[in-house]
């Protein structure tokens, strides 16, 4: 519990304690070196370059990566993770909390949470061993949300984890441990929303006005306003910064870079990415929403979202395992581990990765219920995953009653899935060919139906040579009639889903070629 001082409260932020502020007013030579990257190619700062990247194969193998959001409103835990904004919204819910809980915002502001973000218990390879047995193959911290505090080590801000609070350069040392156990590191940006994030505590008497505090609260300005030079060019800078001390092979931003104020940084920003995994001899990815990036200059996101069919290219949905709050809170509504792997399995059906949020408590200790969800969903994986990892879509990605939403934000409640939904993953590889089929619930009668399958289907048209059900090792008794392929199914429950079957197909024999030359 952080530490209280004797009006109940946590004990408050000391300003004898802080480092010097960072000058960060001439960006000239920094800027100088951006562009010296982007002048040296393979890409420069046009939508038109920017069109040849494409994303690696790495990451459409991946399928699954956990996400992070743990910060100093993991302290306060109430409502969710913009907390930073809403405590200084008045009226609000987190308002009136705030001034009942902790006193007036001027007396105790957001910054004043910052010495109890103490993450004592914080293990990184610990937090590595269980994203690694969830069956993650990359991993992406939050490196600076929207409230400003950086959690990384930044030389352009005194606010950030390796300065106060636990004085600990949190993302490095996570990102470390990822390295170690075979996964790949990641970062995400939320700076772009800092601009306005705060503005709330400009409208009353609050420390966002003291100007002690300003180069924290940010500019706090009107959400009707575009950034202004100085503020684009400390985002690009702080991203760049991200990149070359730590480089993430996948970037992922949040909304509001698509305002058109944005274009010219993300395009120099997407150049210099770029450049500098060419000199890395690594492969990334930037993930971005709605319209902030050209299509087929990196790979689009879709937030607690679906799509309705399957994609040209490999897209993401990023959710969390709650459906309350991206970050800790008390009295989370968690999702099911069969809800978790139903959703990953209808994304990588549809081209799709999945990116899942945990939130940590200011302690540095992931919920329990968070950890049984990661190892749930580890535990079918490692059943299962031949029909995840490295699959390609097949023909069509499913079938069934069941409409699922399409779009963001269509994961307020669990799809009621019956028996006859399924969704299709197609492997092509050295062992030969292979179609899977994964039931979204158990058949009450013991027997899986695939309708596209049906010798009257046009959809496939090679022989079937045995189907088999995963993590039983068995090939099962099947029959295919006009109607459906028809699979025994019964003694062989799947926890977390239906069955998840692997139908082989029949050689196809070399037709021998006609000769016209030596008649």
């Amino acid at each position: 519990m952080p530490e209280r001082a004797v009006s109940g409260r946590p004990t408050p932020l000391d300003p004898g304690s802080l480092p010097e502020p960072v000058d960060v007013s001439d960006n000239s030579a920094a800027l100088r070196a951006v562009h010296e990257v982007v002048a040296a190619g393979p890409f420069d700062a046009t939508w038109e370059s920017l069109a040849a990247y494409e994303p690696p194969r790495w990451y459409e193998d991946a399928k699954f990566g956990v996400f992070l959001h743990w910060g100093v409103y993991s302290v306060p835990a109430f409502g969710n993770e913009w907390y930073s904004r809403e405590m200084y919204r008045q009226g609000t819910d987190a308002h009136e909390h705030h001034r009942a809980t902790y006193g007036e915002h001027r007396d105790f502001g957001y910054k004043d949470f910052i010495p109890s973000f103490t993450m004592e218990h914080f293990d990184p390879a610990g937090w590595a061993a269980l994203f690694r047995r969830a069956g993650a193959q990359f991993v992406v911290p939050v490196a600076e949300h929207h409230d400003g505090f950086a959690m990384y080590d930044t030389d352009r801000s005194r606010w950030s984890a390796a300065r106060m609070g636990p004085q600990r350069d949190v993302f490095g040392e996570l990102s470390r441990a990822v390295d170690e156990a075979w996964m790949v590191r990641g970062a995400s940006s939320h700076r772009a929303e800092h601009w306005f994030f705060m503005n709330g505590g400009a409208r009353f008497d609050s420390d966002v006005l003291d100007p002690r505090w300003s180069d924290f609260y940010g500019p706090a300005q009107r959400e009707e306003t575009a950034p202004n030079e100085r503020f684009l060019e400390d985002w690009l800078l702080r991203t760049v910064e991200v990149i070359d001390r730590y480089r993430p092979q996948v970037l992922w931003f949040d909304w509001w870079i698509e305002q058109p104020a944005f274009a010219p940084v993300l395009r120099t920003l997407a150049a210099y990415y770029y450049n500098r995994a060419a000199e890395w001899g690594r492969e990334v990815v930037i993930n971005y929403k709605w319209g902030a990036f050209a299509p087929g200059t990196a790979v689009y996101d879709i937030e607690r979202g679906a799509v309705a069919g399957v994609e040209p290219t490999v897209w993401q949905n990023d959710t969390s395992v709650s459906r309350t709050s991206w970050c800790w809170v008390e009295g989370h509504e968690y999702k099911s581990v069969r809800e978790l792997v139903a959703e990953l399995v209808d994304v990588v059906a549809k081209r799709g990765v999945l990116l899942l949020n945990v939130g940590p408590k200011p302690d540095g200790t992931i919920p329990d219920e968070e950890q049984r969800l990661l190892e749930g969903i580890g535990h079918w994986l490692g059943l299962h995953g031949e029909a995840i990892y490295g699959t390609r879509p097949w023909t069509v990605p499913s079938e069934g009653p069941t409409v699922v939403a399409s779009g963001s934000f269509v994961d307020g409640a669990a799809p009621a899935y019956t028996a006859e939904d399924v969704r299709y993953t197609m492997r092509h590889d050295v062992t030969g060919d292979a179609l899977y089929a994964v039931l979204l619930a158990q058949p009450d009668d013991g027997v899986a139906r695939l309708r596209a399958l049906a010798s009257t289907s046009a959809l496939l048209t090679r022989t079937i040579s045995d189907v088999a059900v995963l993590g039983s090792g068995t090939v099962t008794r099947w029959d295919r009639s006009a109607d459906a392929l028809e699979v025994a199914v019964d003694g062989s429950t799947t926890e977390h889903s239906g069955p998840v079957l692997r139908i082989r197909f029949a050689p196809v024999p070399d037709q021998p070629r006609q000769d016209f030359l030596h008649q």
